[in-house]
């Protein structure tokens, strides 16, 4: 399946659709011993000859990558439980390689508007609050999983989880705070889509400078600031590969790390830790 994130760079050749499997961290070798019945049956098959159809597909990995949003689109039950809600305005999926413990994307499904880029989207104001009205939904199931995920772990939400008389609880830790909804300025996919992401960058997907920084910089535009002003500094193509270089800058603290990658992450590791324990 191909992934949802921002960056052709972690894309290996997977496969693409329904019954296809990732697992591009797992190393693949070769073996000698024999192979029981079942590692048989289970052992990759050989791949048909091209048909013609397939001839037709798009060859390159890039292209293939950057429009394999659509498949989403045009066939959500195909995709099982990465799907997770489907309206007639919009799917819902889960991000393949999550930047957070949840990553969510939210998919336009207007033929209209989910080929433009989020400036010229966003440019037709009933469209954006169909977007808008769709997101907030959709962070709120962020939300809801975010806290089912790390509820137990929080001390602000003891009193709602200990709490005896459920229909009168006390409203615990608001978690759709710890949600953020908007796009990248300048998104390497061809479809429109919103992230709705929890902003602990807790992910071993998050590998590289882009990964950080396309969140947590200007480079990530909160879709409530749409449509973005024609003189938005944030439209300027420059600006935004600026951010993308930026030093690490701790997301919570904002403790500035440079260019040292490994030290942001192990404290990344630590900030989690007390982050999911407020």
């Amino acid at each position: 399946m191909a992934e949802q994130a921002e960056d052709i760079d972690d894309i290996v050749d997977h496969p693409t659709g329904a019954n296809s499997s990732v697992h591009d961290d797992e190393p693949s070798s070769a073996s000698s011993k024999p192979k029981n019945a079942f590692a048989e049956l289970m052992a990759p098959k050989r791949k048909a000859p091209a048909s013609p159809e397939s001839e037709k597909r798009p060859k390159d990995k890039a292209a293939r990558w950057r429009g394999a949003l659509v498949q989403y689109i045009n066939n959500p039950s195909s995709f099982g439980s990465q799907v997770l809600r489907v309206t007639p305005n919009t799917v819902l999926i889960k991000d393949s390689f999550p930047k957070a413990t949840v990553h969510l994307l939210l998919l336009p499904r207007s033929e209209k508007h989910y080929l433009l880029r989020p400036n010229e989207a966003f440019a037709d104001p009933a469209f954006l609050a169909i977007v808008r009205e769709e997101a907030a939904s959709a962070a709120k199931l962020a939300a809801a999983e975010l806290e089912r995920l790390l509820g137990s772990f929080s001390v602000s939400n003891k009193p709602r989880l200990e709490a005896t008389d459920y229909a009168n609880r006390p409203p615990g830790r608001d978690y759709l705070k710890e949600i953020k909804v908007g796009m990248h300025a300048h998104p390497s996919m061809d479809h429109l889509h919103v992230h709705i992401i929890s902003k602990d960058m807790h992910s071993p997907k998050v590998k590289h400078k882009k990964h950080y920084n396309s969140f947590n910089t200007e480079f990530f535009i909160p879709l409530v600031d749409y449509p973005l002003a024609d003189d938005d500094v944030r439209r300027d193509v420059g600006f935004q590969n600026g951010n993308l270089s930026k030093d690490f800058k701790c997301w919570r603290c904002g403790k500035d790390f440079g260019n040292k990658f490994t030290q942001l992450k192990k404290h990344l590791e630590e900030e989690f830790e007390d982050w999911k324990k407020e």
